[in-house]
Parts: C-alpha cells; sequence; structure tokens
C-alpha cells in the first residue's frame, strides 16, 4: 500500500478545515487538506447567511457574496415581529454563495502552500501505541496511507474522525436539527431582510424554524429545520418545508434542494487528542439559537492552525500541548455558544405561552453597533430578564 507522509493533514475541504489548511500552510509546513467529495463547496447544506463579523477572518470577495441584507425580521409566535438592524452600517451580513465560498477558501489555503486533493475519503485512523498516527484513505480508487504529525478532524457533523481515534462525537436525535432547503426562483423577496420564522405550534417547523433568505434576482433560500426527534414518516423536514413552500410561495420553482442536519448539541469540550484535533461541525461549533457555525468555522480553523504549527514545530504535539487550542476557542467564543444552547433549551421547554411572551418582550426594532451572535443573546437576555432565573434552575 503506498505512504505519504505530511505535518499536517486536514480532513474535510469546508470553511474549517481550509482556514486550518490556509493557517498551517502560511507558518512553512507541508499540509494536505483532502475533500471526499468529487468538488469542493458540493453539495450544499447551508443558508448560506453569515453576519459581518466575518469580515475580521477573511478577505471579503463579491463573486461569492449574493445579497447584503439591512436587516433580520425575526417572525415570533403570536404575531410579533423584532427587526434587528445595525447602526453605521448598511448590511447586518451577506448571503453567501457556498459552492464559491468555499472554494475561495481552500483555493487561498492552495496558495498558501497547502496541497489540496479531492475524490479522496478517508476511512480509518491509523494507531500506533494508541495514538493517532495518520489516516487510511482511498483516492480516486486507490488505498493507501497517509501519515502525519497532526491530524485534523473537519469532517463535519458525523466527525468519523473524532469517533475513529477515540472521542465520542455521537448525538442522540434529539441534538440534532434535520433540516430541507430549496432555492426558489420567480417568487417576490423582500432583498433587505432575512426572515427567520418561528411558531409555538408544531404547524411550521416543530423544534425549530423556518427561513427566507434573500440571494438575488429573485431567488431565495427557503428551508426549515426540525428536531431530529420529531423526524419520521410523512413529518420530514422535507414534508414540512413542501407545505411551507406551497402556502407562502405557489408559483415558485424549485432550482435545487438542499438537505443536511445540524448539531444542537452545544460545543463539545473534548477537542483535541494527542496527535488530533477536531475544528468546524466536528467541535459541534454550531449556535443552536441561530443554527450558524461559519463564522466559528473560519475563527476555530485559525486558532487550531496557529496552535497546531507552532506545536509541530515544538515537536510537542501531546494533548497537553494542543489543547491551547481548546482553551482559546472557549475564550473567543464558547460561551455565545454555551448561552445559546441553553436558551435554546428553554424556548423548546417552556409552554407556548411563554414562547409567546418570549418574542413578544423583544418585538419591535433593536439596533446594535454590529450584528453577532453574541450580541444577540445578550439583546435577547436584556429583554426577557426571567431568563436568567432559568438560567440557574438549569445550572442548580
Amino acid at each position: 500500500m503506498k505512504e505519504e507522509r505530511y505535518d499536517v493533514l486536514v480532513i474535510g475541504a469546508g470553511p474549517a478545515g481550509s482556514v486550518t489548511a490556509k493557517t498551517v500552510a502560511e507558518k512553512g509546513l507541508d499540509v494536505l487538506l483532502i475533500e471526499r467529495n468529487t468538488e469542493i463547496g458540493l453539495p450544499v447544506k447551508c443558508a448560506e447567511f453569515v453576519s459581518r463579523h466575518i469580515e475580521r477572518f477573511v478577505d471579503t470577495d463579491p463573486r461569492w457574496i449574493c445579497a447584503m441584507p439591512k436587516g433580520i425580521i425575526i417572525y415570533g409566535p403570536g404575531g410579533s415581529q423584532v427587526r434587528l438592524l445595525t447602526d453605521g452600517s448598511d448590511a447586518v451580513g451577506y448571503v453567501l454563495e457556498r459552492r464559491l465560498f468555499d472554494k475561495s477558501l481552500a483555493q487561498q489555503a492552495a496558495h498558501t502552500g497547502a496541497e489540496v486533493r479531492v475524490k479522496t475519503r478517508a476511512y480509518d485512523v491509523i494507531k500506533k501505541d494508541g495514538y493517532v498516527k495518520g489516516v487510511y484513505v482511498n483516492s480516486a480508487g486507490e488505498d493507501m496511507r497517509i501519515f502525519a504529525d497532526v491530524v485534523v478532524g473537519a469532517d463535519g457533523v458525523e466527525s468519523y474522525i473524532g469517533r475513529w481515534s477515540g472521542i465520542d462525537t455521537r448525538l442522540r436525535l434529539t441534538e440534532i436539527s434535520t433540516c430541507a432547503q430549496f432555492l426558489i426562483c420567480n417568487v417576490e423577496v423582500d432583498n433587505d431582510n432575512c426572515k427567520p420564522i418561528f411558531d409555538s405550534t408544531i404547524a411550521i417547523a416543530p423544534r425549530g424554524y423556518a427561513w427566507i433568505f434573500p440571494k438575488g434576482d429573485g431567488l431565495a433560500n427557503v428551508g426549515l429545520g426540525i428536531g431530529g426527534d420529531i423526524s419520521g414518516e410523512g413529518h420530514r423536514a422535507l414534508d414540512y418545508l413542501r407545505a411551507f413552500v406551497n402556502d407562502r410561495f405557489p408559483d415558485g420553482q424549485v432550482l435545487a434542494e438542499m438537505y443536511g442536519v445540524i448539531p444542537m448539541s452545544g460545543p463539545v469540550f473534548e477537542t483535541v487528542m494527542n496527535w488530533l484535533v477536531l475544528v468546524g461541525d466536528a467541535a459541534r461549533h454550531v449556535n443552536p439559537i441561530t443554527g450558524g457555525g461559519i463564522l466559528q468555522a473560519v475563527q476555530g480553523g485559525a486558532i487550531a492552525g496557529d496552535v497546531i504549527a507552532k506545536a509541530v514545530y515544538e515537536k510537542n504535539v501531546s494533548r497537553r500541548r494542543l489543547l491551547e487550542y481548546e482553551k482559546r476557542w472557549k475564550r473567543e467564543f464558547g460561551k455565545a455558544l454555551e448561552v445559546g444552547f441553553t436558551i435554546w433549551n428553554i424556548i423548546w421547554r417552556i409552554s407556548s405561552q411563554d414562547q409567546v411572551r418570549f418574542f413578544r418582550e423583544m418585538a419591535g426594532e433593536i439596533r446594535m453597533k454590529e450584528f453577532h451572535e453574541r450580541t444577540f443573546l445578550k439583546e435577547m437576555i436584556k429583554k426577557n430578564p426571567w431568563l436568567l432565573f432559568r438560567f440557574a434552575r438549569l445550572i442548580f
């Protein structure tokens, strides 16, 4: 069996994997970025919205920006509406073209020296003395062994790399949201606003929400997510989405269908082992309140790449050394993920009357200096101080 060796091997060329590979390559190390699909960026499994906070980590490119909505209108149960706006900015964020966005990040990794390889699927890890030393892959039909000083699992919500290595990445049905989304044309879309739609009943999206995000030129991403334990024959996410689209956009034409799973478990706090690091969805870096993970993916990837490069140069890739990554992502965005997870659980544990009250208390216009999940969570608590008592009950 053919063998190869690299300083760092990154498995999965989504935003987290590509940014990790780019950051490592910038430090002068040999890094291989592999992707199991034949084309990076496909299939798309994302609502594609991200706040402008991403500008701190990625240089924006007009080619992968479809729309720049000025606000977010949240439709709550009971008819309440919350409009989120930012001061001093004409847009709260970007609706991306993910297939181009992902390709751009992988291209940046390649430009900095990373080797990128598609149609390369990892199917097991190589262990020695109980530690991960590399992976077995099938690359374009050829089985081979790839060794590395550090293996990075950026392989999404399934995270087989983490599981094979000894990190419990399994998720219960109650810890996931199953999602379906249509790209629709020939519809009248509010290009100035993204529109999440919550409902306290099971009519639209049980234990989840629907969304309408503009993509320009009469296009929109229309999708929804439901609780994984609710999904079943005749009431899957696709069934609810078809009903929603038939009601709201009866004349719309579907150009693409997308399906996926979002981890709603909150962050995994075991994201490193000796020789191994998990990033992005594999590390559960998704905020359950929004289901968004793009920002955490690029931010976490940059942190991981920096820590990994230093560890390799120091010839110390032990868990203790790599824990710097865990400490840093917890400091940068871990608290927001925890709070989001707690609020999400509170919202779906309270009665439908209290859900109506929750959104009614926020109704109206909320202006922020910059739209960011952390800032939004603070506004939620400010408008609903009774949430603090619910926090205390969950903690104690």
